[in-house]
């Protein structure tokens, strides 16, 4: 078992300490919150051993997992990989793109390992469908969120579209061509709704909306490719999957087929993919664990944090 800490004790740090605390892969040492009132709060109701120095909690420990505010991400991590220690560190990586860059130098220079904390990779709907984007090249997310506090220190870029460019550039092999985006600052005084149009040098076009102001919660992101339709609902974990291939001669009477103007035929038909139920947030801090032991890559590296960094960053840029 890998001894872990975890830095911050706020509303996502709770679940990262009790999930941890559950988890057979680790043995949680600790945590280290700077609000002490806070922090003694947490120690008491659930029974975590609250360390009082952050250095200290390091020291005892194999990864540092940072669940703090954006802002501090960069300095609770550059302590952490100086004195050796693997990272697990939530999204955005960090606040800058040259703060990024300078932990990508620092963990190769200190031979540790790091994770970013794009939890939608282990959504149960994405990965029953992952496989089956194979180059997509129309894509539609829309990620709606009702107004939060939590969270209007960052761009709704940074906040919450920065989990669909994070899935987007998994499935799409291309490089960024070009991004055209605009945002509206409503309640916060950084932007709160968004719009982003990316195109890559493959053709692929990607169109993202982001909002947190919103009356309802929507989580969905919808592929298009040659003779596939696939969409994606995060939040309520369902996928639809709809396929064309080339019509039979003697199609059936419950046989969907479309005829082009060219006179090609083709039959429409359903996959219905098995959705394996899963903790994502334990999944990618057990995962995190496997890549460790086994000497592996973590499922989200420390790159492609940057590189959704880079691309939320150029869209915000270009508002």
């Amino acid at each position: 078992m890998l001894k872990v800490g975890v830095l911050g004790a706020g509303h996502l740090g709770k679940i990262h300490l009790r999930l941890l605390n559950e988890s057979k892969k680790y043995d949680l040492v600790g945590f280290y919150d700077p609000d002490e009132i806070n922090a003694k709060k947490v120690a008491d109701e659930f029974g975590y051993s609250y360390f009082e120095n952050i250095n200290t909690l390091m020291d005892a420990v194999d990864i540092v997992d940072i669940v703090t505010p954006t802002l501090s991400h960069f300095d609770c991590a550059k302590k952490a990989i100086e004195k050796g220690k693997h990272i697990f560190i939530e999204k955005p990586i960090t606040n800058t793109l040259e703060e990024a860059e300078e932990l990508l130098n620092l963990v190769g220079k200190h031979n540790v390992k790091g994770q970013v904390g794009h939890v939608e990779r282990f959504n149960p709907a994405f990965l029953a469908v992952k496989d089956n984007i194979d180059t997509p090249m129309f894509i539609e997310t829309h990620r709606l969120a009702e107004f939060n506090p939590r969270g209007t220190d960052v761009p709704v870029v940074l906040d919450l579209m920065i989990h669909d460019i994070d899935a987007i550039l998994s499935v799409v092999n291309s490089n960024v061509k070009q991004i055209n985006a605009s945002g509206v600052s409503v309640i916060s005084k950084s932007p709160d709704i968004a719009n982003a149009r990316i195109e890559f040098e493959n053709g692929c076009v990607a169109n993202l909306t982001s909002s947190r102001i919103s009356l309802k919660n929507m989580r969905k992101s919808r592929f298009f490719q040659r003779d596939a339709y696939i969409s994606v609902d995060f939040l309520e974990k369902k996928v639809e999957v709809v396929k064309m291939k080339d019509a039979p001669e003697k199609p059936g009477d419950f046989d969907m087929i479309l005829q082009n103007a060219e006179g090609e035929k083709k039959q429409i038909y359903f996959e219905n993919p098995d959705i394996e139920a899963n903790n994502a947030i334990l999944d990618e801090l057990e995962t995190f664990a496997d890549a460790i032991n086994n000497d592996t890559q973590p499922v989200v590296t420390l790159e492609q944090g940057t590189q959704a960094l880079r691309v939320a960053l150029q869209i915000i840029g270009s508002f």
